[in-house]
């Protein structure tokens, strides 16, 4: 089936072999989730406009030579999860304009003698590699210069010739998922200073005996550094650490889905050389099997404190010592999302002198209880101006509660409050209250531009006078029934109004207004498709 945009979509559609009739008007040409096995010279001859071709997830086991030889506009080309037992370079010969070229999930065993990409002289991104790929040699990434992408899936990669990736100048994203050390340090030290972002997947960092081969990463000028499904132990936390404080331009380092055997009993002492680049901390889903044993964190106190940016997301954390958080001075930014804290370890978490620079706090996805409590617990935090603490349950609150005196966000969505109080701070420009049980919103919050509404029980608009200064308001999801023009000409600077999906009553004079105020159609998001009238019959979904 193809379309005026000259996109055809043959995919899924049980095709042993490209369909014939293809024609030079066809730009994008979908033939993935096929049993394609074989690609013939004359397939393709006619779509010269092409500019993306997708034949992943086939079954091509050949391709003749020049197969692709009029594809001198194609940009991508996806020929993952084949069954291409080789790569030859004269397939790419007259591919001068592609960009990404995925060849992931094949079953060839190396690339050959050459570089199958010595034509591509634009190429953006490669993914390449598969579970039989076992060798890298010298020669076959001569003619890349610059990636903005590079995926290598070399999880059974044993052999590397040194040098092979050295022709490679910049490298901004590369992720490669491997199994040997000795594999990942020689890579290591061809990429010293051209990669940007390293992704490393499924690395197991067990032995200490083997992290003596990624000393090289100390002389690294990668600037973020990622671990994906990687294994730690108590025995090579202390010896990564060390290695990462010592790259001379890291300002990142990312944890995820990474599992900790252990329970931070370092087998040596953590140095704390204090990075003068590293800034940004990231984990999520860490796996500590004993994370109840892990009680002392003091050895990693002097390693945080420049740190302006944490997460540790759903990683069962359920308290932060007061003497960490003492120690973290320069933080701007945390998320404690999707983890185990409650009312009295946040307080403890949260002690006087903790966090003093802290800005933005996510803390939303725990087992905060009790609202009035937890605002006291970071009432003290002087720069906070974001709390997040939706996903909790507070149910009913209390008229007054102490909060930041500078906070000006505020998400207490999904929290299963029936009704707002003025416990809620009078600072506020942000506030979202959205799927909660509300019936009625009527408070007196000067500042507020923000509102949003959205999957609560509201069957009116909120009076405007208590909100002057509001701009924008979602009440989606709501029991709206219709709202006159008096009360949307109430909200003088209101630029954005998102009403849809209510159970509109279109009366002739909701229906006169609607359709008649120009301000409505500049106005309401989602205006006229998300408006829809539920009674009275006669216009019933219109």
């Amino acid at each position: 089936s193809c379309d005026a945009t000259q996109l055809c979509n043959c995919s899924s559609m049980d095709l042993d072999f490209i369909p014939s009739g293809l024609t030079g008007k066809i730009t994008v040409l979908n033939l993935s989730h096929n049993k394609i096995k074989h690609i013939r010279s004359q397939d393709l001859q006619r779509t010269v406009n092409l500019r993306v071709l997708l034949l992943q997830s086939n079954e091509i086991s050949s391709i003749d030579e020049d197969s692709f030889r009029n594809l001198g506009k194609l940009e991508l080309l996806d020929l993952s999860d084949n069954s291409l037992a080789h790569l030859s370079p004269a397939w790419f010969e007259q591919l001068s304009s592609l960009q990404h070229l995925h060849l992931q999930g094949n079953s060839y065993r190396d690339l050959g003698e050459s570089s199958p990409f010595s034509s591509l002289r634009n190429l953006s991104s490669l993914h390449l590699g598969n579970l039989w790929f076992s060798t890298i040699r010298q020669r076959n990434f001569e003619g890349i210069e610059l990636l903005d992408k590079l995926w290598i899936d070399g999880g059974n990669l044993s052999q590397y010739e040194l040098g092979s990736l050295k022709s490679i100048q910049k490298i901004n994203h590369m992720i490669l998922t491997i199994g040997s050390i000795k594999v990942f340090s020689a890579i290591v030290k061809d990429l010293l200073h051209s990669v940007t972002w390293l992704e490393v997947r499924k690395i197991e960092l067990s032995a200490s005996a083997e992290m003596q081969l990624l000393a090289v990463m100390s002389s690294s000028s990668t600037q973020k550094i990622s671990f994906k499904q990687a294994l730690l132990t108590d025995a090579t936390v202390p010896e990564m650490v060390s290695i990462l404080e010592d790259m001379p331009k890291l300002v990142e380092v990312e944890l995820i889905d990474c599992r900790l055997l252990g329970t931070g009993q370092w087998k040596t002492e953590i140095q704390a050389n204090q990075s003068q680049t590293l800034r940004v901390l990231t984990i999520e889903k860490l796996s500590i099997e004993k994370f109840y044993l892990f009680t002392d964190l003091k050895s990693v106190e002097g390693l945080l404190s420049p740190l302006t940016k944490v997460t540790v997301e759903n990683t069962k954390v359920f308290l932060v010592p007061c003497s960490l958080s003492r120690h973290l001075r320069s933080l701007e930014y945390l998320d404690l999302s999707a983890n185990l804290l409650g009312d009295w370890n946040l307080k403890h978490s949260a002690c006087r002198g903790g966090w003093p620079s802290l800005q933005t706090l996510n803390l939303s996805q725990n087992s905060l209880s009790d609202l009035k409590m937890t605002g006291r617990s970071l009432s003290h935090l002087r720069n906070l101006t974001l709390l997040d603490i939706s996903q909790n349950n507070f149910g009913d609150i209390p008229d007054v509660c102490e909060w930041p005196k500078n906070l000006k966000y505020l998400n207490l969505s999904g929290t299963q409050i029936p009704k707002v109080t003025t416990c809620v701070p009078a600072t506020l420009e942000v506030l979202d209250v959205s799927a909660n049980k509300l019936e009625e919103f009527g408070l007196q919050l000067p500042f507020l531009k923000e509102l949003y509404l959205t999957k609560n029980q509201l069957k009116t608009l909120p009076g405007a006078a208590p909100i002057p200064n509001l701009v924008a308001m979602s009440i989606r999801r709501n029991k709206l029934s219709s709202f006159s023009r008096e009360e949307f000409e109430s909200f003088k600077k209101m630029e954005l109004l998102d009403a849809g999906d209510n159970n509109f009553i279109c009366s002739c004079e909701f229906l006169s207004f609607i359709h008649h105020q120009a301000r409505v159609a500049q106005v309401l998001v989602g205006w006229p498709d998300q408006y829809v009238c539920d009674s009275p019959l006669a216009v019933r979904g219109a």
